[in-house]
């Protein structure tokens, strides 16, 4: 099933890319930025194969890639500016095993390492779309805010184009290898959550 998926989904990536040429990826890039199922994994190697066969140039795949990924970034940075501090002070209030003290850690946390956070959060499976609600919310200057991701995001573009350009027919390899990341990813997220909620149990709210 899990397969089968994948096929459909890089199908669909290739007519895109076929119809829209660089600005086709740089579209499915910037809505993999907004739903994280649409899997970048798939499509930037696809980009590199199509880019090895003539269909794109090489340059053009990661500058159009790279930029629907700020693209995509910076709607979720809006979504974290209209969300705004005092509003997720109230979600946070409301949501079980939450505090408003975490959420200020938390802030705090954001407000040390927000250069860092966003440029190396943009090479994390999943987290690399979620980054921009918090650097939204936080009001990380616009500026800031773009420089970090499109260095961040042209790291993880390129690595990925260029993988499926030398892999050419192969590269469904780059996928494997990307699960991979993300389930190591999800299994240390897990870790950390169930630590959390632990904690949180034994305290009063």
């Amino acid at each position: 099933m899990f397969a089968s998926l994948s096929t459909s989904i890089a199908d669909w990536a290739v007519n895109i890319m076929n119809t829209l040429g660089g600005p086709g990826a740089g579209l499915l890039i910037a809505l993999e930025n907004l739903f994280p199922p649409l899997p970048s994994e798939i499509i930037l190697p696809l980009a590199g194969f199509a880019a090895a066969r003539g269909d794109l140039g090489i340059v053009e795949a990661i500058v159009w890639t790279t930029l629907g990924s700020v693209v995509g970034a910076w709607a979720l940075y809006g979504l974290g500016r209209g969300l705004g501090r005092d509003r997720m002070r109230q979600i946070a209030y409301k949501m079980p095993l939450v505090s408003v003290a975490e959420v200020d850690k938390t802030e705090r946390w954001f407000q040390k390492h927000e250069g860092r956070a966003v440029f190396f959060g943009r090479m994390l499976p999943l987290f690399r779309s979620f980054i921009s609600i918090p650097a939204g919310i936080e009001a990380m200057p616009l500026l800031r805010f773009t420089a970090y991701t499109a260095a961040g995001s042209l790291i993880w573009n390129t690595t990925f184009i260029m993988a499926g350009y030398y892999l050419g027919a192969n590269w469904q390899v780059v996928e494997e290898y990307a699960n991979i990341l993300k389930y190591i990813v999800l299994g240390v997220v897990a870790i950390l959550l169930i630590r959390y909620i632990r904690q949180r149990q034994r305290l009063p709210r």
